[in-house]
């Protein structure tokens, strides 16, 4: 089998989803093979002579070896300026490398025109013309190299950023290899398979589309004779882990899929129906051991929606030996300095934390069970045992109004010494979502995939106005403005561990 991860995702870290899928093939002694189209693409399209016109894109050009190696290095992540110049030079030879194809692709992004990844009709035709792609030039290539004694593909498919890509590629195997079985699966088609109504539009193109995790249909599939996952460890070692774009390789792990507290109304996840299935923590504490010991990584990132208390007080208590971070709740542990002083001394460099809002109404409607008092109390204690903090804050949910919005900003500015990094995001109701019903009334975009609804918000407080207050009042804040400035561009959260150091 061949297991592939499309382009395009933030190329800093090797993919944890099909490198957890090769680990429990392998488990059952069956053979497959791993290829990273993502990292693999964009190095590619970055190689291509630039058909530069403009002093940027030429100077962009000259330096492209540098700006690689300066990501890959740590000079560039203490020096912003250095870094910000290299990611947007990347990005700009991109650009450039796509613009024949009508492409835009970028190191977290793709745009095509015509191309839109919420229509099925699109995603058709980019499978009936891959020649449009800007990749198709290199998985023509590359594709038929590892498809020898291969009956299975299985391409990844996790953000909208990877689907017109993803379908270039399926439509150039169908054509190319007519016997070969195709399978899709990931994130993005489990929340499709998930949408209301949903009917397929790829039958015939593609062969299973597969919900939630992936190990037990694709055993079943290679069949398997004891489709039972043996909980192993993710098999990395079949990717170029040197060639990643971040200083030393970051290494991805999922402890759990779904999340523990699964209550907050606006939530994706609980919309889906996404179930919680977490690994024992004896279980994760032995695979990142194993992990550790066998790639010495620069750092370990944890993928969880929300990693559990039970499985931060076994890193606390077991420590995996390099630099880690991830996603938690705010509740009373966190808010111990003396259980985040533990936590730094296992190797915690930063969490990110999804506060939302810094009004307690707000908080009580979302059903997001986070007391703004203990929250203080945490980004006090995080601040003192040296825990960089990354806050993600949801503004026009149903439930703010523009006053709630400014008490956020408050809490904010009363907590900018604690606060490292912000992720401003606007409010999308998913169409399954919990008030979907009450003010749900047209599509989000056009198109019959999309997982979103527009709404009427029942305040009167529109994303219009929203972005109004972001822009002209929230950002420009003078105790905001320098917390955003510290954002990695592009990469944001994946590189900002390297920038707080460890």
């Amino acid at each position: 089998m061949l297991l592939i991860h499309p382009p395009v995702a933030k190329p800093g870290e090797p993919p944890a989803g099909i490198a957890r899928l090769a680990g429990e093939l392998r488990a059952h002694g069956l053979p497959c093979r791993v290829l990273d189209a993502n990292l693999e693409g964009l190095l590619w399209l970055l190689d291509q002579p630039s058909p530069a016109t403009d002093t940027w894109t030429r100077r962009a050009s000259r330096s492209r070896a540098d700006h690689l190696a300066a990501l890959r290095g740590m000079d560039a992540y203490r020096s912003p300026d250095r870094y910000r110049r290299a990611v947007s030079d990347l990005n700009r030879l991109l650009a450039a490398a796509g613009r024949d194809s009508g492409a835009v692709p970028g190191l977290a992004d793709y745009r095509q025109d015509g191309f839109s990844p919420v229509s099925g009709a699109d995603l058709l035709r980019a499978a009936e013309e891959p020649e449009r792609n800007p990749f198709h030039p290199w998985f023509s290539q590359r594709l038929p190299e590892l498809l020898d004694g291969v009956r299975v593909a299985g391409l990844s498919l996790n953000y909208l950023s990877q689907a017109v890509s993803a379908f270039a590629m399926i439509g150039f195997l169908r054509t190319r290899f007519p016997g070969l079985t195709l399978v899709l699966g990931g994130g993005l088609v489990t929340s499709w398979l998930r949408r209301p109504g949903w009917r397929n539009p790829f039958g015939g193109l593609v062969d299973h589309l597969v919900d939630g995790p992936g190990e037990l249909p694709l055993l079943r599939l290679l069949g398997a004779e004891e489709p039972l996952c043996h909980q192993v460890p993710p098999a990395y070692d079949p990717l170029p882990l040197h060639d990643y774009l971040s200083p030393g390789l970051v290494l991805p792990y999922s402890a759990a899929g779904g999340c523990y507290w699964n209550r907050c109304s606006f939530c994706p996840e609980r919309a889906e129906g996404n179930a919680y299935r977490p690994r024992a923590v004896q279980r994760v504490l032995a695979d990142l051991e194993t992990l550790v010991s066998r790639h010495q990584p620069a750092l370990v990132h944890l993928l969880d929606n929300a990693v559990s208390p039970s499985l931060l007080r076994g890193m606390a208590a077991a420590p995996p030996g390099v630099p880690w971070y991830g996603f938690a709740r705010v509740d009373e542990q966190l808010a111990d300095p003396d259980f985040c002083r533990d936590l730094r001394r296992s190797g915690c460099v930063m969490l990110k934390l999804g506060l939302e809002s810094g009004d307690q109404g707000v908080l009580d409607r979302l059903h997001k069970g986070v007391d703004l008092a203990t929250a203080a109390r945490a980004l006090r204690s995080l601040r003192e045992a040296g825990i960089a903090v990354y806050a993600y804050l949801l503004f026009g949910t149903p439930a703010e109004t523009e006053e709630a919005a400014r008490r956020t900003l408050a809490f904010v500015a009363e907590h900018r010494e604690e606060i490292g990094f912000l992720n401003l995001a606007v409010f999308n109701m998913p169409i399954s979502g919990d008030e979907a019903d009450a003010y749900g009334t047209a599509p989000f975009y056009e198109g019959d995939l999309s997982l979103y609804t527009a709404f009427r918000h029942p305040r009167g407080w529109d994303r219009k106005q929203v972005r109004r207050f972001l822009d002209r009042e929230f950002t420009r804040h003078p105790a905001v403005a320098p917390i955003l400035r510290r954002d990695p561009p592009v990469f944001t959260s994946n590189h900002a561990p390297f920038f707080v150091g460890g």
